[in-house]
């Protein structure tokens, strides 16, 4: 009978979770999703494309992460305004859309 030696590595060490390269969300906080789509787009179109108190009436970015937080429905729709908007500036000039995500 042979003992094994414990080894450096976790048993599951082949089974990684994929790694987040392609996720453009992967890294990118909240906070800094809101700060962009504020400075993109401003407080008075970004109420607009999502109808959320905290754009519309007194907005901030404090008020907007606290309601966001709390709220998955919301962070989803940023989520998808902030990768809408990426895919938005890295088109051409002359292929670019002014439509929103439904």
């Amino acid at each position: 009978m042979t003992a094994e030696l414990p080894s450096s590595e976790p048993a599951d060490a082949a089974v990684k979770a994929p790694t987040q390269a392609r996720n453009p969300l992967h890294g990118v906080t909240l906070e800094a999703m809101v700060t962009a789509l504020q400075s993109h787009y401003g407080w008075d179109e970004l109420g607009q494309r999502i109808h959320i108190r905290s754009f519309v009436l007194d907005p901030s970015v404090a008020s907007s992460l606290k309601f966001l937080r709390k709220t998955p429905w919301a962070r989803e729709k940023v989520e998808s305004l902030y990768l809408f908007m990426l895919r938005e500036q890295k088109r051409p000039v002359h292929q670019r859309r002014s439509d929103s995500p439904s």
